[in-house]
């Protein structure tokens, strides 16, 4: 048994301001939430409800439990009931005062894996694969990624580099959660993520996956050209029907109407993405969000499909472990109401190192070189939180 005690902050600048390496941070277009100490934890999304309905809660919603699943849907993850939950509204409601960001030090020394060569032909290979496959069960998508360390002088100033990714798209879901780690050093999982995974409240669900997408430009008119042709192009939008419909899939046996509109386009600070927002009334207005982010995870945006013959092609590529990047982060309270977010743009910082990941869904008609180039865009999102504004190397051809 246990109990949450529950405060709320004025700002959510003061919560940014009072968060440590070790608490859990999730911001929202609904709010703000920190959550410091441990009062429970679970290690698996399933176990999530019984874990809350074990303790009490000052708050009229009951406990609430917020964390993080790995892509690797049979490892552990790291989900907490906090000691103290702290609550404020949305970042776009915060003064502009409050939006301090300073680059973080340097200098960074830089070791991709694969190197952008590799990754080209990473792509080729996985095109191979997708050519071969023949019947029902062939495979139509296998998203693949790419990793980038970065190693600094010293240890990260996490806190920073949260406050960065906030302020610069406060209309994404920026992230920090804590993870189990190997050594002294405290190791946590963080990001600004634009794709809701699934959102659930009194009876509703939500859900708005993305796939295709191209780079933001400085130069309006370039900007606007850019996003004219993603919204155009077809090689993005069959990459984004094949998720849409996957995810739609999964989530009617729990809905009793399910509306699954046309794509638009959504920004944000350095892409452009190719966008569905999936709406539904649930069959069962109980049904708890954990339940629907594990029927969904993970979605074709961020594995491919069918998912099983994808995830073994990703297994054959990818020269590493993505560890929590391409899973699950978010919360829910006693009730079951809360939402989950796709862990994208995002870093696993220990220590003085980062490992930064980002991929990009591969089809029949994609091109490496552009899909390079895709993966190129999507990293800059935590290099420009840092301060590191430079091209990435692009490979010998």
């Amino acid at each position: 048994m246990f109990h949450q005690r529950t405060a709320p902050a004025a700002a959510a600048g003061d919560l940014l301001d009072a968060y440590r390496p070790g608490a859990a941070f999730l911001a929202s277009p609904d709010g703000v939430i920190l959550g410091e100490g441990v009062a429970a934890t679970a290690e698996r999304l399933e176990d999530v409800s019984g874990l809350l309905a074990q303790g009490t809660a000052e708050a009229e919603s009951g406990p609430i439990a917020i964390g993080a699943i790995p892509f690797d849907g049979t490892a552990p993850g790291r989900l907490v009931v906090p000691a103290l939950v702290r609550t404020a509204p949305p970042l776009s409601r915060s003064p502009q005062g409050d939006r301090r960001q300073r680059p973080l030090p340097g200098p960074w020394d830089m070791r991709a894996l694969p190197d952008p060569a590799a990754h080209v032909a990473n792509v080729e290979q996985a095109l191979k694969h997708l050519a071969h496959g023949t019947g029902a069960q062939a495979t139509a998508k296998i998203v693949l990624a790419r990793s980038l360390r970065l190693t600094g002088p010293g240890p990260v100033d996490v806190g920073q580099l949260l406050g960065n990714l906030a302020w610069r798209d406060p209309a994404a879901y920026t992230f920090a959660a804590d993870l189990p780690s190997a050594g002294a050093a405290p190791r946590t999982l963080i990001g600004a993520s634009p794709e809701l995974l699934v959102a659930k409240r009194d009876g509703r669900v939500v859900s708005n996956p993305l796939a295709g997408s191209a780079p933001r430009s400085a130069d309006p008119s370039k900007d606007q050209r850019n996003a004219v042709h993603l919204l155009g192009s077809a090689k993005d939008r069959h990459e984004h029907a094949v998720v849409v419909e996957a995810v739609a899939e999964a989530l009617r046996p729990y809905c009793r109407t399910l509306d699954v509109p046309e794509p638009e386009l959504a920004r944000t600070a350095t892409l452009w993405h190719l966008s569905t927002r999936i709406t539904g009334e649930l069959r069962d207005p109980g049904t708890p969000s954990p339940v629907l982010a594990a029927a969904l995870h993970p979605t074709p945006a961020v594995c491919g499909s069918p998912t099983a013959a994808a995830r073994a092609a990703i297994a054959g590529i990818e020269p590493f472990d993505r560890g929590f990047y391409t899973g699950a982060v978010g919360c829910t309270d006693a009730r079951g109401d809360g939402a989950w977010v796709v862990s994208i743009r995002c870093a696993d910082v220990a220590g003085d190192t980062l490992d930064l990941f980002a991929g990009g869904g591969i089809v029949p008609e994609s091109d490496p070189d552009a899909e390079l180039a895709e993966t190129s865009a999507k990293l800059r999102t935590l290099l420009l939180a840092l301060g590191v504004n430079q091209p990435l190397a692009a490979p010998p051809r």
